[in-house]
């Protein structure tokens, strides 16, 4: 059986199905998230701020009895923060275990993004590989960059961005905000 990759000389060549991804924007730049790692798109509500965090963790939501860290990824990515407007949303996603502080479960997480464009299919033959020039987002959170009619869209790696991993007091202090809204219940 013949498979849709085949490596020549160092690259890959794909030929497989499209990748879908939720675009969003941060200014005028355009990302995308796999959409399967994207459990919902709340409006922005009140973030509980946490102590001794990273500047890009904004803190956590009481999203439906359920406590989510949020980071800004403005922030994350070194860009200057702006007020949020009425396009300002929330992308929670579903971060896989192994990007966790020692769990074995998805960890669900929030993602302050300056608007939700649309949900595009990449051809796999319209993704290259992310550039090896510097830029302002560090290169291993990009997975790819992807053609889409006029514009580019960088492809991010859900794992590496929203790494709670770098924080060890932000698991801990989830956990007892979750245990103290139980006891609350």
């Amino acid at each position: 059986m013949a498979t849709n990759t085949t490596a020549t000389k160092g690259k890959t060549e794909n030929s497989g199905p499209a990748r879908k991804l939720l675009s969003f924007g941060l200014g005028k730049e355009e990302y995308g998230l796999d959409i399967l790692a994207v459990r919902e798109i709340i409006g922005v509500i009140d973030i509980t701020p946490l102590p001794r965090t990273p500047d890009y963790v904004k803190g956590v939501i009481n999203l439906r009895g359920k406590i989510i860290p949020v980071i800004e990824l403005r922030a994350r990515f070194g860009l200057t923060s702006v007020p949020n407007t009425e396009e300002t949303c929330i992308i929670v996603v579903d971060v896989p275990a192994d990007a966790g502080v020692g769990e074995s479960e998805p960890r669900l997480m929030g993602v302050v993004v300056d608007t939700v464009r649309e949900v595009l299919d990449i051809p796999t033959a319209a993704i290259e590989p992310p550039p090896e020039f510097g830029c302002s987002i560090p290169m291993g959170y990009i997975t790819g960059i992807g053609k889409v009619k006029d514009k580019v869209v960088v492809m991010l790696d859900a794992t590496k961005v929203m790494n709670p991993g770098e924080s060890g007091v932000l698991a801990s202090v989830i956990r007892s905000e979750e245990a103290a809204l139980s006891k609350a219940a």
